[in-house]
């Protein structure tokens, strides 16, 4: 691959992270829940304030890439390292987003469903963006892709093991930080977990061709 197209391909991703974030930041104005990845920062961005929720994402993140550190030890690609400063620029991506998002007013149920829905769809297309940059995974996925690896397992059966431990954990967090009531966990962080999925396939499937002559011309 030429440096020429590995410049694009990581401006591509960079991209993604953009509207990746995005999405985060109007499913978390919309008050409904986050998708599974990002619900312990956010539950934790709740309770404390001192930190921003792209904040809480940065540290969540780097502990993703310690926890891949760990299972690897020597054998952890040198490369991966570049996932910290990706971390870092996601959530300061996050919290311009969340500049935005506040611009819109949210002021009853269905527009909190409307700020969901936005959100995961904004999610799944840079998702979708980052899949066919095809350059290095964010810290999540590349912890279950880690994780998947020395289990021997499906990565797809781990992502789902490793996102519905994600809920549980953001539960239980709410429940000890704010005397048993659950916060930061609802219906939207389930419309994400079931939803994104299908919007990254949707517009994989459409945007991969074009893209990929683009990169590579």
């Amino acid at each position: 691959m030429k440096t020429k197209e590995i410049l694009k391909r990581y401006g591509l991703f960079v991209i993604s992270l953009w509207f990746s974030a995005l999405g985060v930041a109007f499913a978390k104005c919309g008050n409904l829940g986050v998708s599974p990845l990002s619900s312990v920062p956010n539950v934790l961005s709740l309770r404390f304030t001192a930190l921003t929720m792209g904040e809480w994402l940065i540290l969540w993140s780097v502990l993703l890439i310690l926890g891949q550190i760990a299972l690897l030890r020597k054998a952890f690609p040198p490369v991966h390292l570049l996932q910290v400063p990706l971390a870092f620029v996601f959530g300061w991506f996050t919290d311009a987003g969340m500049l935005i998002a506040r611009l819109v007013p949210v002021n009853s149920y269905p527009m909190q469903l409307v700020m969901v829905v936005i959100g995961f769809v904004l999610l799944g297309f840079g998702v979708a963006l980052a899949v066919i940059a095809n350059v290095i995974m964010n810290a999540g996925d590349g912890f279950v892709r880690v994780l998947a690896n020395r289990l021997q397992k499906n990565y797809g059966n781990v992502k789902i093991v490793f996102d519905v431990v994600n809920v549980l954990l953001s539960a239980a967090l709410s429940m000890a930080l704010f005397d048993g009531t659950v916060l930061g966990v609802r219906e939207g962080t389930l419309v994400a977990a079931l939803c994104t999925g299908l919007v990254v396939k949707f517009f994989t499937k459409r945007l991969r061709k074009p893209l990929d002559q683009m990169l590579s011309a």
